[in-house]
């Protein structure tokens, strides 16, 4: 088995449209629905309207907080985390926890989209596909 699409729910359609369109170099691509949609590297990412994609699971789209989710990217370097980072602050993302080494060994930064969804950008010098 294998992740094949991550779905984040948005509040602001157009605004995260730009902000991963922005951050990723890539144009999305729209659905009939009204879902946006990113080609990653083996996988999709998939925007959804909050309340549409609440509805669509069946579950309550008030709730809020840390949701105990997060998403990792792994890359190539230190230096590509800092500008991967860079890139994002630019494009809309609130630097949660600045470039930097970590205990374990490698360079991390985490970030948060204009909705709130909890980014890894991270080095794993060992080579490994998660730290």
């Amino acid at each position: 088995m294998r992740i094949s699409v991550v779905t984040l729910a948005t509040s602001d359609m157009a605004r995260a449209r730009a902000f991963y369109e922005s951050l990723l170099g890539r144009t999305a691509v729209k659905d009939r629905s009204g879902v946006v949609y990113f080609r990653l590297e083996g996988a999709w990412l998939a925007l959804y309207p909050r309340a549409d994609l609440a509805r669509y699971c069946g579950v309550d789209a008030a709730g809020g907080g840390f949701e105990g989710v997060t998403l990792s990217v792994n890359l190539a370097s230190a230096g590509d985390v800092d500008a991967t980072a860079a890139r994002a602050r630019a494009a809309g993302a609130t630097l949660v926890r600045p470039p930097g080494p970590v205990d374990w060994g490698g360079h991390v930064a985490w970030i948060a989209d204009p909705d709130g969804h909890l980014w890894e950008l991270v080095f794993n010098p060992r080579g490994k596909s998660a730290s």
